[in-house]
């Protein structure tokens, strides 16, 4: 993921200490790059989190290169890889996902981003929040499960004793309200916005198979009724504290709620700024709700944006806004265009849509290419029904039946399946080589070069995906039964 050079004044000894480690041990460059590598660790308020993973992983190639095997093994260790093994794929993010904790983006911390104003990221999925106030605790969501809420609960009870007598949450999505009852106690109140049971009754008809999202616990049908509902903008004091709370539509939910804090500048903003433009398992999201959200947000002008998950609260901030507001607007246009001349929805997608807005807003770019495909895909599909311009929908068939008509292109030879996936992989159109060859083993399920193709598509798919779309390297990771250890 490209970060501005000026706000990371350490990546440039990361990148050259990744780089140096990789040259052959003729070069005599493994010294140096240890001492790069041993830097950015040793200096990470100077480098962008997410990068530690990739140091340590790289210092051990180094360590190797000199003869420092006990290093070398330590530092690979810490990196969660399993070894110096080049054929792996290439994981630089500090992601985790095991079948014990679900997918985590960071390690467990309890950050104080504004005075009283606590947020528990790296406990679970979902991020989750603790305002202190003076005689009382409110919480902000609940993240995922009652384990992993109870573990950040720990964290908390090392700063403060007060009771948790509210809990606010941002919209009903089980990676927010799955940990509720590790909150909860006797007389604890809940809010949520007035379309809580309707977005609540989407989420329990709708099936996720994903195990790997949720961790060992898995998906629960949800039984809440919130104490509270919020129908309209209000203001409400609780613990002396101001919070002001906004219920929109948007972008992901139609019961999103925002919860503003005066006192900090803090605005609480749940998913509907999310990428994925409501879950990509469920059907909701429009892009209307997510316009209203963001002008509801500039209308605010809160001084810092915490999101529902990490990444977004690192960079969805404040000050992109506006441009990637306007950018999306662009790109909303361009979709309802290619609509109205039933155009496909590859054809939309291969336009690489970047509007002209962020040539003067740089910091929004990143944001905006996380949302695009996602974006266009949530609006192609609102509006284009099930029969698409291209045929598809019209008729439908069975994998078996594809790999039916495929094994007659082939002859019958299994060996075209793999030559045809080999030559896939090795121009990297993974996502296609996948395709081919799962339809292969639908046809020929002994084949053990089919397997071995279809475990390497999958990596490389894990690889690509790992920092632009979480959902897919989550669902990829689950397919190869790949979990990622955490970094150290």
């Amino acid at each position: 993921m490209a970060l501005p050079v000026e706000l990371a004044p350490g990546i440039t000894a990361y990148l050259r200490g990744v780089a140096l480690a990789e040259l052959p041990p003729s070069d005599g460059k493994a010294e140096a790059a240890a001492a790069d590598l041993e830097w950015v660790l040793a200096n990470g308020d100077l480098v962008p989190r997410g990068f530690r993973r990739g140091t340590y992983r790289a210092l051990a190639r180094a360590y190797a290169t000199l003869g420092r095997l006990d290093d070398s093994e330590a530092a690979l260790s810490s990196s969660g890889y399993v070894s110096l093994d080049s054929t792996l794929p290439t994981i630089a993010t500090d992601y985790s996902l095991t079948i014990l904790d679900g997918f985590r983006f960071c390690q467990r911390r309890l950050l104080e981003l504004a005075p009283n104003v606590l947020v528990a990221q790296g406990f679970d999925f979902g991020d989750f929040a603790f305002v202190l106030t003076g005689d009382r605790i409110v919480a902000i969501d609940a993240g995922t499960s009652p384990t992993h809420a109870r573990a950040a609960l720990q964290e908390l009870r090392k700063v403060s004793d007060l009771p948790i007598t509210d809990v606010i949450v941002t919209h009903a999505h089980w990676d927010h309200i799955g940990g509720l009852s590790a909150l909860l106690d006797s007389g604890t109140r809940v809010m949520a916005q007035a379309d809580f049971a309707d977005e609540l009754g989407i989420v329990n008809e709708s099936g996720v198979a994903f195990r790997t999202f949720f961790g060992p616990e898995g998906k629960e049908s949800f039984q809440l009724r919130p104490d509270r509902l919020v129908r309209e903008e209000e203001t409400i004091f609780l613990g002396g504290t101001e919070f002001r709370l906004y219920p929109v539509r948007g972008g992901e939910t139609r019961d999103a709620l925002l919860i503003y804090l005066p006192a900090s500048g803090v605005l609480f903003t749940g998913d509907v700024v999310m990428p994925f433009m409501g879950a990509p398992f469920l059907p909701e999201g429009s892009a209307e709700g997510l316009f209203e959200a963001l002008e509801l947000i500039q209308r605010v002008a809160p001084r810092l944006l915490v999101h529902g998950h990490t990444p977004l609260t690192e960079y969805f901030t404040i000050q992109i806004v506006p441009a990637l507001g306007e950018a999306l607007r662009e790109l909303h246009e361009h979709v309802l265009e290619g609509l109205r001349a039933a155009e496909t929805l590859v054809k939309i997608l291969r336009r690489n849509v970047l509007p002209d807005v962020l040539r003067s807003s740089p910091a929004a770019v990143v944001a905006y290419l996380l949302m695009r495909e996602n974006f266009v895909k949530r609006v192609y599909h609102r509006r284009s029904g099930y029969w698409k311009p291209d045929g598809e929908g019209i008729e439908v068939f069975a994998p078996d039946e594809w790999a039916a008509a495929l094994a007659l292109l082939a002859n019958g030879r299994p060996e075209a399946f793999v030559d045809s996936a080999r030559t896939l992989v090795g121009r990297h159109d993974d996502a296609l080589a996948l395709r081919l060859v799962e339809l292969g083993l639908h046809r020929f399920p002994e084949s053990h070069e089919l397997a071995e193709l279809r475990q390497q598509a999958l990596q490389c798919l894990r690889a690509l995906h790992q920092q632009l779309n979480v959902f897919k390297f989550i669902v990829y990771s689950e397919w190869a039964q790949s979990e990622l250890a955490p970094v150290d």
